[in-house]
């Protein structure tokens, strides 16, 4: 491999330049020891666009299991054998609750994720109207992940008070079939049109560790990037027993790493969020992630844990970085450990 000049692609990345095949390329295929120069440039756009800020998230698993779908990476789908918890849309009560707990642990927004599909009528009424309790009591921003969605039902999110739906395109569109046969990338391209239609933000990324070609991981980001959606969750595969990908094991922190930094000079401005997955393959290099992400999740995932919120904030802090409120106000990590919860 010849030498890359990282500090050209970033300086390419900041003047809105798309990378070419052959640098995107080279960042994935870049030695393990040039991982710290990467991420040194890397950081020049990361703090261009975001300073040395961390927006967290909290993610509500609202309704577990049951799904139809075959995607071949899920604990809830119809072909998994995973023993997990499997329960309908919770009560009003416990959603306030999980949003109660959002607060507190200063998430600055609240995902709410539900099974299946596409919501039933019912369903998606009750979400409407537990959107618009949170909203009445807590100050979060609310992301929905309801599945495949039309435009009359973005719509009807829009008004209820939902600021950002997310609906990850999770791969490649060449590499879609190999993980799901149940529905087709353009229906999931198609989500993420009707929530822009709708006038939302959209949320929108990969899960990166399932057999996927370097090319892949490259047209990945270049989907989300011609979407131009606002946020994007990076998620690393975590291999659950009973799932088809249970035994995968493509990942390493430092294949992770150079992933993000890929994401980061391929969709400069957007938030980049370390997902699923970040304590299981990061492990000691988590804070690394954070040169090129901008966000992560707080507390646990849809039925895998998280590491503790107070690791996390340590995390933050250690690394120099500050923790962004709801309305985007930088907050002291070392005040928020002062006020633990």
């Amino acid at each position: 491999m010849s030498a890359v000049n990282w500090n050209q692609l970033a300086e390419q990345a900041l003047g809105g330049e798309c990378l070419a095949q052959s640098d995107a390329l080279s960042v994935l295929e870049a030695p393990d020891h040039l991982l710290l120069e990467q991420l040194a440039a890397v950081y020049r756009v990361r703090r261009h666009y975001w300073g040395n800020r961390v927006r967290l998230h909290y993610l509500l698993n609202a309704q577990s299991g049951l799904c139809p779908e075959d995607c071949h990476y899920c604990s809830q789908s119809k072909i998994s054998t995973a023993e997990i918890e499997k329960y309908p849309l919770l009560a009003q009560d416990k959603i306030l609750a999980a949003a109660a707990r959002a607060q507190e642990l200063k998430a600055g927004t609240f995902c709410m994720v539900i099974s299946g599909r596409s919501p039933s009528e019912p369903t998606f009424n009750r979400v409407l109207d537990a959107v618009k309790a949170v909203k009445n009591r807590y100050d979060l921003k609310i992301c929905a992940c309801l599945g495949l969605l039309n435009q009359a039902q973005t719509e009807q999110l829009a008004a209820a008070g939902v600021d950002r739906v997310n609906h990850n395109l999770n791969t490649a569109e060449a590499h879609h079939g190999e993980i799901c046969t149940t529905h087709r990338f353009a229906d999931r391209v198609a989500t993420i049109e009707h929530v822009q239609t709708a006038g939302m933000t959209t949320c929108s990324g990969g899960i990166l560790g399932m057999g996927e070609s370097d090319q892949d991981v490259i047209d990945l980001a270049l989907s989300l990037r011609q979407l131009q959606v606002t946020s994007v969750p990076v998620n690393f595969l975590i291999p659950i027993p009973g799932t088809p990908l249970a035994n995968r094991q493509d990942l390493t922190p430092q294949r992770c790493l150079r992933i993000l930094c890929l994401f980061r000079l391929l969709l400069p401005s957007q938030e980049i969020r370390i997902a699923g997955g970040r304590e299981v393959h990061l492990r000691s290099l988590q804070p690394l992630g954070l040169y090129a992400a901008n966000s992560i999740f707080v507390g646990d995932y849809l039925t895998t844990p998280g590491q503790a919120a107070s690791q996390d904030w340590e995390m933050i802090q250690d690394a120099g970085f500050v923790l962004e409120t709801a309305d985007g106000t930088p907050l002291s990590a070392l005040e928020v450990l002062r006020h633990r919860v």
